[in-house]
């Protein structure tokens, strides 16, 4: 994925400059700037990214957005920008104020390290206190990638967005919860699990003995279950590994014969003229010599089935099934110029 390793880069150069960024404009320029451009939007063209963005409420006027994305005329993301030391928590009022007067549905508030995006889930036109989506540009996950590949310019949709960010959220607030629950369990918590196992009274004597109880429960069987995962993973491995010694086995008893090179070097002299000599490749199986396309097996050019008694060429129609036809000599193969030229065009067009 393409925005993945784009991601990768700007957490290397961000690590890399953060201590050295001194002021808010050196972090919009080298953070922020290099974010909206990984997203596809072109920082350059004013249509497209416009900076100092008028956001006027009521009667104060002259107030001023860091950024605008536009997509056909009308804002799709508004950004408030903070020097990179800055605490966020401080300023989401400030966005907040511009999101109600904007067409915007989605807000972001960052300062080039950690980045929180914003909708009205909760009323219309009303910019949520809480993110649907909030992450540390230096401890991405892979699905955090693919949600931030969501707000990329070939990707964006508001609808899709705005359905998935109810889930984000409060999946998101779920996991928080549950995480406080684990390391200090409230007595609302403790007693769900102890009034189904434990017909007496739930004394605050008893409470305090099923805290630690279901504290140690829960924390057994997450351990249990990474566990299996583990297991799992490792058994997984082993089978691949397995695996990937018989191929090697099984390569090691294959020998390409002059014959099997010869009828190469004739289909080369064939396709060259529509392909580059770099791009026709062959891999020699048990069960017949592959010629393929960018050394890619989901691309075959044709097959020589030479090692039996009746010699074939295999050769490959536009739903990639091979079609066998018999030849005498390595010669006969020029007799299939033509298809093999069509088999070209297939994979060219």
């Amino acid at each position: 994925m393409e925005i993945k390793s784009k991601l990768k880069e700007l957490t290397e150069k961000v690590n890399l400059m953060k201590e050295q960024i001194t002021t808010e404009e050196a972090t919009k320029t080298a953070f922020i700037l290099p974010f909206i451009n990984l997203l596809g939007y072109d920082i350059f063209n004013p249509t497209e990214v416009v900076p100092e963005f008028t956001a006027d409420i009521g009667l104060k006027k002259g107030e001023k957005v860091d950024y605008a994305i536009f997509e056909n005329g009308n804002p799709i993301l508004i950004i408030e920008c903070k020097h990179w030391k800055e605490d966020l928590d401080v300023h989401n009022s400030q966005l907040f104020r511009y999101f109600h007067v904007s067409k915007s549905r989605f807000a972001l508030l960052t300062n080039g390290i950690e980045y929180r995006f914003y909708t009205d889930l909760e009323h219309t036109n009303k910019m949520d206190e809480k993110p649907f989506l909030e992450f540390n540009i230096s401890k991405l996950k892979d699905s955090t990638v693919l949600e931030i590949s969501k707000f990329h310019k070939s990707n964006f949709d508001i609808d899709k967005i705005v359905s998935n960010a109810s889930s984000l959220k409060y999946t998101k607030e779920i996991n928080k919860v549950f995480n406080t629950e684990l390391n200090e369990s409230s007595d609302d918590f403790v007693r769900f699990f102890a009034s189904r196992v434990y017909n007496g009274r739930l004394t605050e004597k008893v409470m305090e003995q099923f805290r630690e109880l279901v504290q140690k429960a829960i924390n057994q069987l997450i351990s249990e279950k990474v566990n299996d995962r583990l297991q799992s993973a490792l058994s997984k491995e082993a089978v691949q590994q397995d695996e990937e010694n018989i191929e090697v086995v099984e390569e090691s008893k294959i020998e390409t014969t002059e014959e099997e090179l010869e009828g190469y070097r004739v289909i080369v002299a064939i396709l060259r003229r529509k392909l580059e000599k770099s791009r026709i490749a062959y891999r020699d199986t048990q069960s017949y010599f592959g010629i393929l396309l960018d050394d890619n097996n989901r691309k075959p050019l044709c097959r020589l089935h030479l090692n039996g008694g009746t010699k074939y060429i295999g050769l490959i129609d536009k739903n990639k099934k091979e079609i066998r036809e018999n030849i005498e000599t390595i010669d006969d193969i020029y007799n299939f110029e033509e298809k093999l030229l069509d088999t070209v065009d297939f994979y060219l067009n």
